[in-house]
């Protein structure tokens, strides 16, 4: 049973100064002849399981003996970054033997193999992430409610990047330092990023058109106002999941606002309903936005960067024949696929790719 840890490169006896001294986690070993990777995770403590985002079902940790020592060998595909926390019975918490954090409660784990991430640091649940400096008060007539919009001129400004779902670009993926970073290697030319916080998702990304009436009638004025340096006769929307939804949506209803769209595993499967059902995936492939297509508008302006991760086996017909469609309705298409379920960690490079290529 000692080899357990041995084969991942623990010394001592699992639960002793020792082995804990050493312990850095997760640790990956080759599965086999099957391909993939054996991941070790360990917990010190009560028991907990570890929740995964999107990729896997909870997975129980196994105690060591009488020890302090929690842990569990989980089998990852190849090419997998993920972003996963434990769960104890009443709270749950990120990996303290981990140093790769998403926000306060979260980690990232990824595979061997998986694609670096330049541009992107590593950070620990710790730090507190840096903040654009302007902060706009939007209240919204349209919406209703008011928010707290931050915006930042990354090389000094330039197109508009409206980043949907703008609070976890800032609290939990440090989105300014990687823009910042992108534009200072020339990967990108100066942008002013918009970061939009979302208050009810499946409401406002929806395709309907409300967000993107107040968008361009309330909010753009107030950046406008600001004083940040921005082009505004360009905007690139950037969402994820129902964001990306909205993006596509947007980029077909409002083709004088939205010049381009960069788009991670957008909810093409959306139909009016959708999100009430037990299978939201199980209807129409393209949902909405492929019916919306199949009018051929014409696209022949639009640049659209399409990502979703290559582990969202559900996802990919939907989003495969929107990209589809999209192309032959005269948009200029750029299709990747990210290591990664339907997960953040895995779409933050695609974002910094998609708005790359969208400006090229």
């Amino acid at each position: 049973m000692e080899n357990t840890f041995a084969k991942f490169g623990f010394p001592g006896k699992p639960g002793t100064d020792e082995f804990w001294a050493a312990a850095r986690a997760p640790a990956s070993v080759p599965a086999g002849d099957h391909g993939g990777w054996v991941t070790l995770f360990l917990w010190r403590g009560s028991p907990a399981s570890i929740g995964f985002e999107s990729w896997s079902e909870p997975v129980p940790l196994r105690r060591w003996g009488h020890t302090d020592c929690w842990y569990a060998e989980v089998v990852m595909p190849a090419r997998l970054r993920v972003t996963y926390q434990f769960r104890t019975d009443d709270a749950a918490y990120a990996d303290p033997f981990n140093p790769v954090g998403a926000g306060g409660d979260r980690s990232i784990a990824a595979t061997p193999d998986a694609p670096a991430q330049p541009h992107w640091p590593a950070i620990s649940t710790a730090d507190v992430l840096p903040l654009p400096r302007t902060r706009l008060r939007w209240t919204s007539e349209r919406l209703g409610g008011r928010r707290s919009v931050r915006v930042h001129a990354a090389g000094g400004g330039g197109p508009m990047v409206l980043l949907l779902d703008g609070d976890d670009w800032l609290y939990l993926h440090p989105a300014m330092t990687a823009f910042d970073s992108a534009v200072a290697h020339g990967e990108m030319p100066a942008v002013t990023l918009i970061f939009l916080p979302t208050q009810a998702r499946d409401a406002e990304f929806g395709c309907r058109p409300e967000l993107w009436e107040a968008i361009r009638d309330e909010l753009l004025p107030l950046v406008a106002e600001s004083g940040v340096p921005a082009d505004r006769d360009r905007l690139v929307v950037a969402g994820q999941s129902l964001g990306g939804l909205s993006a596509m949506h947007a980029a077909l209803e409002f083709p004088d606002l939205v010049s381009s769209v960069a788009c991670q595993s957008a909810s093409f499967w959306w139909t009016p309903g959708a999100v009430d059902l037990a299978d939201p995936m199980g209807g129409p492939v393209g949902g909405a936005i492929a019916a919306r297509l199949r009018e051929r508008p014409d696209l022949s302006g639009l640049r659209v960067a399409f990502d979703v991760g290559e582990h969202e086996t559900r996802m990919l017909p939907h989003c495969e024949l929107v990209e589809t469609l999209a192309e032959q309705a005269g948009a200029t298409v750029r299709v990747s696929r990210s290591a990664s379920g339907h997960d953040r960690a895995g779409w933050r490079h695609a974002l910094l790719r998609g708005v790359a290529w969208a400006l090229a």
